[in-house]
């Protein structure tokens, strides 16, 4: 049998801080390239923007003792590009 030791080990691996930005970004980028690639954006853009929303405060409020004042700075950050780039792809600059 194993020690105990090995099952109270914690695995560092990669924050769920960041994994939540990956998919933050993930998702909005393929939902810019098929709702809103066009001259209109599509309702259900905004729809899945919402529920991108919803995800992300469940997932905050799940794990609210990882997210220290640098992890939340990086957060509103990656908000902030994700606006920059939502404008950007939509003026095509």
């Amino acid at each position: 049998m194993l020690p105990e030791e090995v099952y109270k080990r914690r695995h560092y691996g990669t924050p769920q801080s960041v994994q939540l930005i990956i998919a933050n970004f993930t998702v909005l980028t393929v939902a810019i390239s098929i709702f809103a690639g066009g001259k209109h954006v599509n309702w259900f853009f905004w729809v899945l923007m919402g529920l991108l929303v919803i995800y992300n405060v469940l997932n905050i409020r799940k794990d609210r003792e990882e997210y220290n004042r640098a992890r939340i700075i990086a957060y509103v950050f990656s908000v902030l590009l994700m606006i920059a780039l939502f404008l950007a792809i939509r003026l095509k600059v």
